[in-house]
């Protein structure tokens, strides 16, 4: 990613997480040809497109919020302890590698790391709203609202982390949920999907 549009990414994903709807379509629109971002429902869909832009020994993985308690009903389990060094350095063919697309590094992980190409797997622990942001932890069986201040800086900023990690292309996938399932109905997902495509993020 050349300087210019580095700079541009990093007003994209401000605006984005600031709620300035307007400022990050026109931060997207600049964006889109030369740093592509895509958000998805299909975690498979994600994957097959991540692969599908991978070049050579170019490097792609999963990213999570450390909070992000209920992926693992995709198979992303944020308690896993991924091995920085074997996730950033196994050749491809290894299950511990970034590039096998099973393990998902969390912000702890890829402070200060990038990616060639990421998915940002995005759960309810930080949702859109018609007020804002709303921030939750998830304890025992259900979320509960996260209401100290310092806690809600400290999600908003490993969400911050995560979208900015990718040096050429970024997807992010947004849970459809399920409505049999109290700790992950739809509506705790849909209106974060809904806000990212109004904000100008164009569906896989």
């Amino acid at each position: 990613m050349s300087p210019a549009c580095r700079v541009r990414a990093r007003v994209f994903d401000e605006a984005l997480l600031d709620r300035e709807v307007e400022a990050a379509r026109a931060s997207f629109r600049e964006l889109q040809r030369r740093y592509p971002i895509v958000v998805t429902r299909d975690l498979d869909r994600a994957r097959d497109w991540i692969r599908s832009h991978g070049r050579g020994s170019e490097r792609y993985g999963l990213l999570a919020s450390s909070q992000a308690q209920r992926l693992k009903p995709h198979a992303i389990d944020v308690r896993v302890d991924v091995d920085p060094v074997q996730y950033f350095l196994s050749p491809v063919t290894d299950t511990r590698s970034s590039n096998y697309l099973e393990d998902a590094a969390t912000e702890f992980q890829i402070q200060g790391l990038e990616l060639d190409w990421t998915c940002v797997t995005w759960d309810a622990d930080l949702r859109s709203t018609a007020d804002g942001w709303a921030y939750h932890s998830f304890r025992g069986d259900r979320w509960e609202q996260v209401r100290q201040a310092e806690r809600r800086r400290y999600l908003l900023n490993a969400y911050r982390v995560l979208l900015t990690r990718a040096r050429q292309d970024m997807v992010i996938f947004i849970p459809p949920g399920l409505p049999s399932d109290p700790t992950r109905p739809p509506e705790f997902y849909d209106h974060t999907y809904e806000y990212l495509r109004r904000s100008g993020v164009e569906a896989l």
